[in-house]
């Protein structure tokens, strides 16, 4: 079984909105930190955890903040647990990061989305 914990980023913090790569690196640690946190106790996020040397981590891209809020509502109708990663005091949403889940599981979610680049 392979656990994976889903990241996707605005490309156009980067692009329009000229915002530097160790910025849009940082907003993807902090909703990966803040999902990892918040579902701490999750037997998956468990597994995760114990398993340092294998976390599978997969960083995709949605052009905008209506995609990202699209995508979080999705998610959220399904049932998916995440964490949307909104900026302050820009107060912008920038991130979202599901906790650990098994891949086969959640990867269906993601389908159409692109690795970032």
């Amino acid at each position: 079984m392979v656990i994976v914990q889903y990241i996707v980023l605005r490309r156009d913090l980067s692009t329009a909105l000229n915002w530097p790569l160790g910025a849009l690196i940082a907003q993807g640690c902090h909703a990966a930190t803040a999902a990892i946190t918040t579902y701490y106790t999750h037997s998956d996020t468990v597994l995760y955890l114990n398993e340092l040397n294998r976390m599978h981590k997969i960083v995709l891209g949605v052009e905008n903040a209506e995609q990202l809020e699209n995508l979080a509502n999705k998610l959220k109708d399904a049932g998916i647990d995440y964490y949307l990663w909104i900026e302050q005091p820009e107060n912008l949403c920038t991130a979202l990061a599901t906790r650990p889940y098994e891949k086969s599981i959640i990867q269906v979610y993601f389908k159409g989305l692109k690795l970032l680049s």
